[in-house]
């Protein structure tokens, strides 16, 4: 497998860096949290709006999104409508 021991170095080095990034995904990852808590308990709204709204704004796919979510709205109503008689 890795029989040469500088190849072994490398390897581990490599997975140092991975953890490395890890660690600070994590972080990332609390200190959103912290802000969709204060965006919850300042302005009362719900954390997956948010979340949602966040996640949009990044993405810059509000278009694709609100599509979407006519398409959803369509097919609901489609398989919901009662037949006529």
């Amino acid at each position: 497998m890795l029989s040469n021991p500088a190849d072994r170095e490398k390897l581990l080095n490599f997975i140092k860096e991975m953890s490395n990034s890890m660690t600070r995904v994590d972080a990332e990852k609390d200190f959103q949290k912290d802000v969709i808590d204060r965006a919850h308990d300042e302005l009362k709204l719900d954390k997956k709006h948010v979340r949602k709204l966040a996640s949009i704004y990044h993405r810059q796919n509000f278009t694709l999104v609100q599509q979407e979510q006519e398409e959803l709205v369509e097919l609901y109503e489609l398989i919901t409508q009662k037949p006529s008689a």
